[in-house]
């Protein structure tokens, strides 16, 4: 099964960006980990996507339909404004599963409100980079089902 790990605005900034919130780890560094974990799962292949455009997220979200099996995706920002990420995800069909490295319930009060997580089967925050494999776990289990 393919699944799409989409990382939204800022987050090629991990590692420079906000440590103290976010970590020590870039982008990169957590996409190696998630493949390193993936190996767990015989069945997975792993394809990465980062746009700091909200456009840019839904046209990817559009392009998979029909060609992924599932969707992790950090919206960053986009999490707390964009209807067009949210309706993408519900259009397609395809099962998603939000993360986040911070738990944006303990952080300000606008970053309490997700419009994408009501289209996602699950939310998986507060955990760093160990959000995402929990995001993989979560997935693969609702995708053997």
């Amino acid at each position: 099964m393919k699944i799409l790990v989409i990382n939204g605005p800022n987050l090629n900034m991990l590692g420079i960006r906000e440590p103290e919130i976010y970590g020590s780890l870039t982008l990169n560094d957590i996409q190696e980990k998630l493949l390193e974990f993936s190996k767990d799962f015989e069945d997975i292949e792993l394809e990465f996507y980062q746009s700091n455009h909200e456009g840019d997220i839904v046209d990817k979200i559009q392009e998979s339909y029909e060609k992924i099996s599932g969707i992790i995706i950090n919206p960053a920002a986009y999490t707390h404004t964009s209807i067009a990420i949210a309706d993408a995800i519900s259009a397609v069909n395809i099962p998603t599963v939000e993360v986040h490295l911070s738990d944006i319930n303990e952080r300000e009060e606008f970053r309490k409100q997700s419009y994408i997580a009501p289209k996602c089967i699950a939310q998986v925050k507060g955990l760093g980079y160990k959000s995402y494999f929990e995001g993989l776990s979560i997935l693969h289990n609702y995708l053997k089902k």
